[in-house]
């Protein structure tokens, strides 16, 4: 990364703030040898794990279950060009606590299809990153045209 991209790094503070504002955000993980990415709703726990739901007969929940997942969401405006990205990388396991499941029934994330019988996923935030774009393209302090 160039010093003068228009890129700022984001510390994991800063990153888990935007991470509970973003409304939905995409998991990453491995289908068949290959990478897959989907949208999913999600909420963001207090020790900055975040939360998935399923259906437990889900592609998504049997896939990632034990697994090493990458989490991104962002937000961006075209208009400004300003926006900001956060990736969480962590395994994801399921929730199998029976309170902690009742709980997340309540107040957890939704999954956009309704299930007869949902699970939830836990990704514990190994690593954090992010960036943020402060807007407009610049090289050495000179705008770049869109």
């Amino acid at each position: 990364m160039y010093s003068d991209d228009g890129f700022r790094e984001l510390n994991r503070q800063e990153c888990l703030r935007l991470l509970a504002e973003a409304p939905v955000g995409r998991v990453v993980f491995t289908r068949q040898a290959l990478p897959a990415v989907l949208p999913v709703d999600f909420r963001l726990a207090d020790d900055g794990a975040v939360l998935l739901c399923a259906s437990v007969t889900s592609e998504l929940a049997s896939a990632i279950a034990g697994a090493v997942v990458a989490f991104e969401a962002d937000e961006f405006d075209t208009h400004t060009r300003a926006g900001w990205s956060v990736v969480v990388t962590g395994t994801a396991t399921l929730v199998t606590d029976p309170a902690e499941h009742t709980r997340l029934l309540r107040e957890g994330p939704r999954s956009w299809t309704p299930a007869p019988q949902e699970i939830f996923v836990r990704v514990d935030p190994e690593l954090v990153t992010g960036r943020a774009l402060a807007g407009g393209r610049t090289l050495d302090g000179v705008e770049l045209p869109p």
